[in-house]
C-alpha cells in the first residue's frame, strides 16, 4: 500500500517524496521502495519511452517523526505535518527558491485507480486546493482519500493540532502563572487520538477542485481491505514494470580517497 501511494503522488505530479515513517521501520520500507521512481507521464511517452535521458527522476526522501512528538501527539495527521515541516526546513537550507508551495498527501490507506489524475496535474499544482472525493466525502469526513494543501492550510492545520492537551492542567498555576499540576494519564496528548475530522477542518472548500474517485476503497481495516481484496478494483490495477519502480538506488558522489 506504500508503493500504491508513492506511484499516485509520481502520477499526481510531486516534485519530490517524502514518506514520513520511524527509523525503526525506514530501513525495511527503502529496501522495497527504493530512493527514486520514474515520473509516468515521461515513462509511458511512446516518443519518450525508449529514450532514458528524457526520463524524469522523482526522488524519494524519509521522514522520521521527532522524539520529542513520540506517543504524544504523532497521530497520522501529525506526521502529514510533521512531513511538510521537514520538507520545508531541508528545502529552505538549500535555497529559498526550493522551498515547496503546494503538497499532496496520499495515504498508504485508500486506494484507486491513480493513472486519470495525470491529466489533473496542471489543476493539482493551481493555487486552488485539490480533493479526491468519494461519495461526495472528502479526507474532511474521515476518509483517507487524497488531497493538498499550501502554507495558510498549514497553519489552520497546525494549529488544529495544537489544541490537544499536554501533561499538565492549566486548572492550578503557581504565582508565576505556571501550571503545576498534571492531567491524568488517560487525559494527556489528547493530540495522539485526532481523527482526520479533528485536523483537516477549519479551511473553506469554495473554489477547490474535485475529482470524483468512483473507484475508491478505503483500507483502514481488516474488513474495508478484505472488501477491496476481492473488488473489480484489485483485480485492474496491476504493479507497474520494475523499469518504472522498483528498488533502485542514487549513484553516490565521487570522493577522493584518502
Amino acid at each position: 500500500m506504500i508503493e500504491a501511494a508513492v506511484i499516485e503522488a509520481a502520477h499526481a505530479g510531486c516534485n519530490t517524496i517524502w514518506i514520513v515513517c520511524n527509523d525503526d521501520t525506514a530501513p525495511l520500507i527503502r529496501h522495497q521502495i527504493g530512493d527514486y521512481i520514474q515520473d509516468p507521464i515521461h515513462f509511458y511517452n511512446k516518443y519518450e519511452h525508449r529514450m532514458r535521458d528524457r526520463r524524469v527522476r522523482i526522488p524519494i526522501f524519509w521522514v522520521p517523526v521527532h522524539p520529542k512528538d513520540r506517543d504524544k501527539r504523532d497521530c497520522l495527521s501529525w506526521s502529514i505535518i510533521q512531513g511538510a515541516l521537514t520538507a520545508v526546513k531541508i528545502s529552505d537550507s538549500i535555497s529559498k527558491w526550493f522551498i515547496p508551495d503546494k503538497y499532496y498527501v496520499s495515504f498508504p490507506y485508500g486506494i484507486f485507480d491513480p493513472r486519470p489524475i495525470g491529466k489533473l496535474r496542471k489543476t493539482i499544482k493551481s493555487k486552488q486546493n485539490f480533493y479526491i472525493r468519494h461519495k461526495n466525502e472528502t479526507v474532511r469526513d474521515n476518509n483517507y482519500t487524497s488531497f493538498t494543501f499550501g502554507r495558510e492550510e498549514f497553519i489552520v492545520y497546525r494549529r488544529n493540532l495544537r489544541k490537544g492537551t499536554g501533561a499538565y492542567t492549566t486548572d492550578v498555576v503557581d504565582e508565576r502563572g505556571i501550571p503545576r499540576s498534571k492531567l491524568p494519564i488517560e487525559e494527556r496528548w489528547s493530540a495522539r487520538f485526532f481523527d482526520l475530522k479533528d485536523v483537516f477542518t477549519g479551511v473553506s472548500h469554495e473554489g477547490s477542485n474535485f475529482y470524483e474517485a468512483e473507484d475508491f476503497y478505503n483500507l483502514g481495516s481488516w474488513e474495508d481491505y478484505r472488501n477491496y481484496i476481492s473488488s473489480e478494483l484489485a483485480m485492474k490495477i496491476k504493479r507497474p514494470s520494475k523499469e518504472l519502480f522498483s528498488y533502485k538506488e542514487f549513484n553516490r558522489l565521487g570522493v577522493d580517497r584518502d
